[in-house]
């Protein structure tokens, strides 16, 4: 199995790259997910590459050649080439000297093994000669990817001792790629080291699980997760039932054809509780956006009518609140609509006599309503509606 290497040379400044950073000397391979999922026949967006290179001299080189070289990472070994205007990430080879769950300290090497060694799973240790696209495969990396299976390199549980992240990330990739029952010895690992997840911040944990919860159908893995307790240490709330809320709201939104969206599918895991929400939602460290949607779609209420409930609560509120509920054609129907704005505004009352203050906030408020319930219209029948609260608001004492 080879990459088509002649492809991969074609893109954007990728040539100057390999002639910069000694390619033909084989200096610099192709490194992780972009050999995956190439072999899979993925699209492939970023590439990154690996070298023997130390980061000081990366930086020289891509120099040398007018490439703009950026130290994203170079305390790490990882350097930033803009080479034609395209960002490509370049790593030194490294290995691991110690870890404690959360962050490594590494060396640098120059041995492509010793580098491969430090990945988590076998298929993300690939790596691909840019000349020939020949496949390096230290860990059986290539066999794993034909029968869609994610083991980890080495013992299990040491790798998760090293980088609690990965239990959550191994469910990720499993629910992405895997094809079969996950990895015996590696869902065994991630159980007894569920408890792990506790040391990790919860911005990482919530970012994982986002990454998670947006794929195609991540509820049979998620099924697994719940029923080995996999995220009881962090998010004790999820009941291992609520897996039936999320395989019918999956269903919903592929009925619908609405895009899959991970905030909405945690929300079908969670008790619907507006307040618990907010705590979850504070707990992962959501933005203040997505907390307020995740405590807007733990609401029942789905209004009168479909756009009455979106111009009152938002279009994503609305849309997340009746998938939740299993009304994909309602959902469907928000589908590019945007609220319109009220025709009319207080100063406009004002110039029709009514006094300013509180009685115009009120009248501005009533037409409104009318205005919703009547299904937003414009025209004479808005006119009418604005004629009749102006009138009611002027007789008033």
């Amino acid at each position: 199995m080879t990459l088509d290497a002649a492809k991969w040379r074609k893109r954007r400044g990728m040539q100057r790259l390999f002639d910069a950073l000694g390619a033909d000397e084989g200096l610099t391979r192709f490194v992780g997910g972009a050999v995956r999922d190439d072999l899979l026949g993925l699209p492939v967006s970023d590439v990154d590459l690996a070298t023997r290179l130390k980061p000081e001299e990366v930086v020289a080189r891509l120099e040398a050649a007018r490439i703009k070289a950026v130290p994203t990472g170079i305390a790490h070994g990882t350097v930033t080439a803009v080479s034609d205007g395209h960002p490509v990430e370049i790593t030194t080879l490294r290995r691991d000297v110690s870890t404690d769950g959360r962050r490594a300290t590494v060396a640098f090497t120059d041995d492509w093994k010793e580098d491969a060694a430090r990945r988590d799973f076998t298929i993300n240790a690939l790596s691909a000669d840019p000349l020939t696209g020949q496949i390096h495969d230290y860990f059986g990396g290539l066999d794993d990817l034909k029968a869609r299976r994610i083991r980890f390199i080495g013992d299990p549980l040491q790798r998760i001792a090293e980088d609690h992240l990965r239990i959550l990330r191994f469910f990720r990739f499993h629910a992405r790629f895997g094809a079969t029952e996950p990895d015996g010895p590696a869902l065994d690992a991630c159980t007894a080291r569920a408890n792990d997840l506790m040391a990790l911040s919860r911005e990482r944990i919530a970012d994982e699980l986002m990454k998670l919860l947006g794929l195609p159908n991540p509820a049979p893995t998620l099924a697994i997760m719940l029923d080995r307790a996999i995220l009881r240490p962090v998010l004790p709330e999820i009941d291992p039932a609520r897996i039936a809320d999320l395989r019918a709201l999956i269903a919903a939104e592929q009925s619908a054809a609405v895009v899959p969206d991970a905030l909405r599918r945690l929300a079908a895991l969670l008790p619907r509780d507006p307040g618990l929400a907010d705590k979850i939602g504070g707990r992962l460290r959501l933005s203040n956006k997505a907390r307020k949607r995740l405590v807007c779609a733990a609401e029942r209420d789905l209004g009168s009518a479909p756009r009455v409930l979106a111009y009152r609560v938002g279009s994503d509120c609305a849309i997340d609140r009746l998938l939740l509920a299993g009304d994909s054609a309602a959902a469907a129907s928000l589908a590019g609509w945007k609220a319109p704005r009220l025709p009319t505004s207080g100063g406009a009352l004002i110039a029709r006599g009514l006094r300013e203050g509180p009685l115009v906030a009120t009248t501005l408020k009533q037409i409104e309503e009318r205005w919703i319930e009547a299904g937003f219209p414009t025209g004479a029948l808005f006119a009418e509606i604005v004629d009749s609260e102006v009138a009611a608001a002027l007789s008033k004492p």
